[in-house]
C-alpha cells in the first residue's frame, strides 16, 4: 500500500565493490538471529522502516553459513541508525551508516534460504543496473532539453548560439547517445519481461548509460557556458546528480568485470 519506506543493506566500510567480502555477522539463537556489524553509504538509510540486510550466517548444525540475507525492522532491539551523509549530488536522498549491535532478528525475518544472500543480492542488482540506466536516459533527456531552450534565446555575435556549429554538434552528439541508450535500456526489459538472464545487459546498460548521462550533462553545462554554472539554473544540478550514476549500484569499472565474466563464460 506504499506505507512503508525499505532500504538495501549491502555495503560496508570494507565491503564495496567486493560484495562478497562483507563483515556483518548472523548467529543463529534459540528464537531467531543475532546481527552484528555495521553498513555505510545505505540509500534511504535515515528514513526507511525496514531493511534488506546481508550477513555472514556463522556454520551451526542447523546452516552451512554463509550471506544470507534478514529483513530488519527499524525497531529492532540493537538496530541503530547513525550519520546521515552529505552528498555532492542527490540530495533529495537520504544516506546514512546503519549499526547492529546484537540485533535480535526473529526466525521468521529470513529471507529465502540461509547461504543465498549473495545470489539474491546480485539478482537485485540486474534490476537496479537496469532501472538506473532509465533513469540515466531521463536525466541526459532533460538536459538536452534545456540546452535546446537556452541555445535558442542565448545570442551572441548576433545571432542565437543555436545557429552555431559548435552548439549544433554538442546537440546532435547528445540526441545520438541519447537515442542509442534507450534502445539499449529497451532491449534489456524486454528480455527481462521475457524471462531471459539479464546479467550481462544489465551491466552493459549500467556502464554505457551512466557514461552518457556524465558526458551530456557536462555538455549541458558548456552549453550554457557561465550560466551553467551558477545554481539559477537547474542545469548545475544535474551535472552534480549525474557522477553519482558511474558509482552507485556497482562502479564503471565494476560492470566491465561483469561483462568480462560473463563473455567468458559464453565462450566456454
Amino acid at each position: 500500500e506504499g506505507k512503508l519506506l525499505g532500504a538495501f543493506a549491502l555495503t560496508e566500510p570494507t565491503a564495496g565493490s567486493d560484495a562478497a567480502g562483507i563483515k556483518t555477522t548472523a548467529k543463529r539463537t534459540d528464537n531467531g538471529f543475532l546481527l552484528n556489524g555495521s553498513k555505510i553509504w545505505i540509500t534511504n538509510g535515515g528514513v526507511a522502516d525496514v531493511y534488506v540486510v546481508y550477513a555472514n550466517l556463522l556454520p551451526s548444525d542447523n546452516d552451512r553459513g554463509g550471506v544470507t540475507a534478514f529483513i530488519v525492522e527499524k525497531s529492532f532491539p540493537g538496530f541503530k541508525l547513525g550519520a546521515i551523509e552529505h552528498h555532492m549530488g542527490i540530495r533529495g536522498s537520504s544516506t546514512a551508516e546503519l549499526f547492529f549491535e546484537d540485533c535480535e532478528v526473529p526466525e521468521e525475518n529470513l529471507l529465502g534460504n540461509p547461504g543465498m544472500g549473495f545470489a539474491y543480492a546480485m539478482k537485485t542488482l540486474d534490476g537496479g543496473r537496469l532501472g538506473l540506466g532509465a533513469g540515466c536516459v531521463g536525466m541526459a533527456q532533460r538536459c538536452m532539453h534545456m540546452s535546446q531552450d537556452f541555445a535558442k534565446q542565448r545570442v551572441q555575435f548576433g545571432q542565437p548560439i543555436i545557429k552555431q556549429q559548435a552548439i549544433q554538434f554538442k546537440l546532435a552528439d547528445m540526441a545520438t547517445q541519447i537515442e542509442a541508450a534507450r534502445l539499449m535500456v529497451y532491449q534489456a526489459a524486454w528480455m527481462d519481461d521475457n524471462g531471459m538472464r539479464i546479467t550481462k545487459h544489465s551491466a552493459m546498460v549500467k556502464l554505457f548509460c551512466s557514461q552518457m548521462c556524465n558526458q551530456v550533462a557536462y555538455d549541458a553545462v558548456q552549453v550554457h557556458g557561465g550560466m551553467g554554472y551558477m545554481t539559477d539554473y537547474p542545469v548545475e544540478r544535474f551535472y552534480r546528480d549525474a557522477r553519482i550514476t558511474e558509482i552507485y549500484e556497482g562502479t564503471s569499472e565494476i560492470q566491465k568485470v561483469v561483462i568480462a565474466m560473463q563473455l567468458q563464460r559464453e565462450r566456454r
